[in-house]
This record gives structure tokens, sequence and C-alpha cells, in this order.
């Protein structure tokens, strides 16, 4: 499944690179799924047959998912309704879309909330 992934994306991962991050521009937020999950989240999703060419990788916490191509370009498309047609471009590489990685709400998972 590995040789699938971009070399960026895998180095990425190898390297401990967060599976969730806020970022500056599209897609704004996301969540990557676990590597070794990659193939059935695609397989559950059905996305050789509504996106055919593209390999989801995570979401945007929302109804986007996170989706490259043969070149590893990424792309948002969404869960539902699910076309190539929907398939939005928002980075050449992975390692474009890391290099707008922010720190803006970093804490925001870290705090806890209290009910009244």
């Amino acid at each position: 499944m590995n040789s699938k992934l971009p070399k960026d994306y895998v180095e990425y991962l190898d390297a401990g690179g967060s599976d969730f991050a806020f970022t500056i521009g599209d897609p704004g937020y996301f969540q990557l799924w676990p590597r070794e999950e990659i193939e059935q989240w695609n397989q559950d999703y059905q996305v050789t047959e509504y996106a055919p060419g593209f390999l989801g990788f995570g979401s945007d916490g929302g109804g986007e998912m996170l989706a490259f191509d043969a070149e590893g370009a990424v792309y948002m498309i969404p869960f539902i309704g699910m076309s190539i047609e929907d398939a939005k471009k928002i980075g050449a590489s992975w390692s474009e879309i890391v290099s707008r990685i922010t720190d803006k709400d970093a804490n925001c998972h870290n705090q806890s909330l209290t009910l009244t």
C-alpha cells in the first residue's frame, strides 16, 4: 500500500509528523487516517468506484476527503456525492500542505471542557 503513497507523505509520517493540524488556506484542518488503515478506508468509501485515480488518506474533519492523485497532488473531494468532477486541487504536493501548517488554535485539543 505504501508504494501508492507519495514519497514526501511517507517521509512526513516516518519523521513523526502530526496526524492532525490546522493550515493556512485549504484544507484549514486535516486529520490523517492511520497508514495501516488507508486501504480499508478507501474500500469502505468506494473511492475506486466514485473517484477513480485518487487515493484517500484523511479528511478535513468535516465533509471532505483528502486524496492524492497519481502525481501526488492533494485534493479535497466531498464524501457525500463523491465524484472526480467535484475534486478541488489544494496543493501540488503534500510538502506544500505541510508548509502551510500553523500553530493557530493548536492548544484547543489539549483543553478540557467543563460542563456546568
